[in-house]
């Protein structure tokens, strides 16, 4: 028997595997001694087998190589109960949705889908499930595999032009890339401040009905915070992030109306020098596009100037990463005792960010040699 370097690497690797199935170990460990040139009885004393099994997966290696010596070959002593076909009926039945057959439910369960399956067995021509347990449904499923009771979402894109204005977006995040890398405009001509404006809408101001309990070392770990709270209503975060020093503009509303939003346009045009563009990148809310929002506009002139995301694209818009930060800091289980101190508290944290500004930029390009070619 010849075995190359690599056939040869693979069987002393297997031989000494710990985790291995026990009879593949065994067998590697038989095709290593005889390459070696060691007798059939030497072989069964040194692995303390019976000559007559050393020699079967010898014979087999000759016969049909080591690869096929080392793995049993496919039997079944007798016919399965469950046939194919009924099998592919179980998974013709995972693949339908239960309110389709007369249930109630939405999705299956494995009960739900067992007890159907009992129950129709029979006459859908398949008596050999008519006592399927829960087990055999499952093992069926997983044969494929199938999980019927889970929901993975995905996003239907319903905007026709949604690779246009992905590359205009994306566009826009190289070029301030490269602005931020170069050196500051000149006086010649006045620069373009790009902000990306969103808002986190439906924050709710929580208060406590007993007071926290600090931790104590040796005894309580963490805060201890009673189960029950109020409901004080809800805010709206609208922020501005400046993509070129990373500062951040922003408002807490009660509501996000046209008016809401303008008074955050009114905040960049105060705090931005006057003889800039400022460019935003933001979402196709209806105030953002309303007639009292371009009323507003129509009085500052190439001060502004919008770069929309598309339809179902929030992800697009960096501002997203700042809310992201805001939630996993001060506004992470934040409790207060009226909505003007989460009001406050949010300014504050707002204040705090911009007092350490980090510049939050776009590094992926690569969906721009894509979105090109869907425009094409």
């Amino acid at each position: 028997m010849t075995l190359n370097d690599g056939q040869m690497s693979k069987l002393q690797q297997l031989s000494q595997s710990c985790t291995a199935p026990l009879r593949e170990v065994q067998r590697a460990r038989i095709l290593c001694h005889y390459h070696a040139g060691e007798t059939i009885a030497g072989i069964a004393r040194a692995l303390k087998m019976t000559r007559k099994s050393v020699r079967k997966w010898i014979d087999k290696a000759l016969a049909m190589g080591a690869d096929a010596a080392l793995q049993d070959a496919y039997h079944r002593p007798r016919a399965p109960v469950i046939t194919e076909e009924a099998r592919a009926w179980v998974v013709h039945l995972a693949c339908s949705k239960p309110k389709e057959l007369g249930y109630a439910a939405e999705l299956w369960t494995r009960s739900l889908l067992a007890r159907h399956v009992r129950r129709e067995a029979a006459q859908a021509g398949h008596p050999s499930l008519s006592r399927a347990a829960k087990a055999t449904v499952q093992r069926i499923l997983a044969e494929q595999p199938l999980h019927p009771e889970r929901v993975r979402y995905y996003l239907e894109r319903h905007d026709p032009v949604f690779a246009v204005r992905m590359r205009d977006v994306l566009l826009v995040y190289q070029e301030v890339a490269w602005q931020n890398e170069g050196p500051p405009a000149g006086p010649q001509r006045p620069p373009i401040i790009t902000v990306s404006v969103d808002e986190k809408p439906g924050l709710q101001a929580i208060a406590n009905t007993a007071p926290d309990l600090p931790p104590v070392p040796g005894k309580h770990p963490r805060v201890a915070r009673d189960h029950e709270y109020r409901r004080l209503g809800t805010c709206s975060i609208l922020a501005a992030l400046d993509l070129h020093q990373g500062h951040v503009t922003a408002r807490v509303e009660r509501r996000h109306r046209s008016r809401e939003f303008i008074a955050l346009l009114k905040d960049l045009d105060q705090y931005y020098p006057p003889g800039c563009i400022i460019r935003i990148v933001l979402d196709n809310h209806s105030a953002h596009i309303s007639k009292e929002t371009r009323t507003f506009l129509a009085t500052r002139p190439n001060r502004f100037q919008y770069v929309l995301t598309p339809k179902h694209g929030s992800w697009l818009n960096i501002v997203e990463t700042l809310f992201g930060k805001m939630a996993r800091t001060f506004l992470r289980h934040i409790r207060v005792q009226s909505w003007e101190e989460l009001r406050d508290r949010i300014l504050l944290g707002i204040a705090e960010i911009n007092a350490a500004p980090v510049v939050h930029r776009w590094k992926k390009f690569d969906a721009l040699a894509s979105a090109s070619q869907d425009t094409v």
